[in-house]
């Protein structure tokens, strides 16, 4: 469904700029952005794709990976086409390397997502890049938080600030891609900078979502242990306290040509972010029940039990507190 989009600057010659993420696109008439979802009609920039879903699941809130927020819930979960990073390992690629000519998308109302969502415990972003569907995401967050129900995004993080500051206000959680700790990575394998992206988990973080980063190692891309150590010392000068997931690799898409990051990467990994004093990591596509379970940072009690996704919250109080010593755990139940 095609509608007037927001965050964009009318230029000369029927030009517009997009401004909703980093990378600004100036299109002229008839072009659209890197995202395939953004055109200049007539001098305007339209979204191409409000309301228009190309999935729609339920999923425990655990698979986004959201560990910190309201564990064991059920939620809805909806993707669109499109994305403004271009990453050669995408497992997404099929909805987020393509555009509104994808023949397999529903028309939907934001009265009509609410509707289903009323079943389960809130509305998850997620599967492509839901920066791109700014406008849809947002007026159906709204709608949600009126009906009692949370909304989160599963995002890569490229989002410019004014738009990030207007979805703070409808938004509770984001697990927020670091895709690696240097430049040449995302410029080489997803066409964008790393810059912006550690910019919107700070920012985000100030405002008050509730954030979760994940990491995905991959084979003699972003595995050094110079680079991890780096990546997790940035995590910690924001808060110790933000749970990171390490998760593993496997070949996808145009990156098939380096194999399944062994396990003994991510054990190291998940040992520097510890030693680093992050309080909550998490290893993922491992299945090692232990390193998926969370424990208190201070004596050690085992809070939430997660075992693949059955999640049993074991040691926490009612208002998010280690049952054995009283810490307070970040965590929002």
């Amino acid at each position: 469904m095609r509608i007037l989009a927001r965050y964009w600057t009318k230029l000369e010659d029927g030009k517009v700029r997009c401004e909703l993420c980093p990378f600004r696109c100036i299109l002229k008439e008839g072009q659209t952005g890197v995202c395939r979802v953004r055109k200049n009609i007539g001098g305007k920039l339209y979204t191409l794709i409000y309301g228009s879903v190309s999935s729609m699941a339920v999923d425990p809130i655990e698979k986004k990976p959201l560990f910190h927020f309201h564990p064991a819930s059920e939620v809805l979960s909806l993707s669109t086409v499109g994305c403004n990073l271009r990453c050669r390992h995408c497992q997404n690629w099929e909805i987020s390397q393509v555009g509104p000519e994808f023949l397999y998308l529903k028309e939907m109302t934001p009265e009509e997502v609410i509707q289903i969502a009323r079943n389960y415990e809130g509305i998850a972003w997620t599967y492509n890049e839901p920066t791109i569907w700014h406008e849809f995401t947002v007026d159906v967050s709204k709608m949600a938080k009126k009906e009692g129900l949370y909304a989160v995004y599963v995002t890569n993080g490229y989002i410019n600030e004014e738009p990030l500051r207007e979805l703070a206000r409808y938004i509770d959680a984001m697990n927020i891609d670091v895709k690696a700790f240097s430049e040449d990575f995302y410029r080489r394998i997803t066409g964008g900078s790393l810059k912006p992206v550690l910019h919107t988990v700070e920012l985000a973080h100030r405002l008050g979502i509730h954030v979760e980063v994940t990491y995905l190692i991959i084979p003699e891309l972003n595995d050094s242990k110079e680079e991890i150590e780096k990546f997790a010392q940035w995590v910690y000068s924001i808060s110790p306290e933000i749970p990171v997931h390490f998760s593993r690799f496997f070949p996808m898409y145009k990156l098939t040509d380096k194999p399944p990051t062994p396990v003994k990467t991510l054990h190291m990994a998940y040992e520097i972010a510890k030693n680093t004093g992050l309080e909550y990591v998490y290893l993922g596509n491992t299945w090692e029940p232990e390193y998926e379970s969370t424990y208190c940072p201070q004596c050690g009690n085992l809070l939430i039990q997660r075992v693949y996704y059955s999640t049993h919250v074991v040691g926490l109080t009612r208002d998010g507190k280690c049952k054995r010593c009283g810490k307070k755990i970040n965590i929002v139940l």
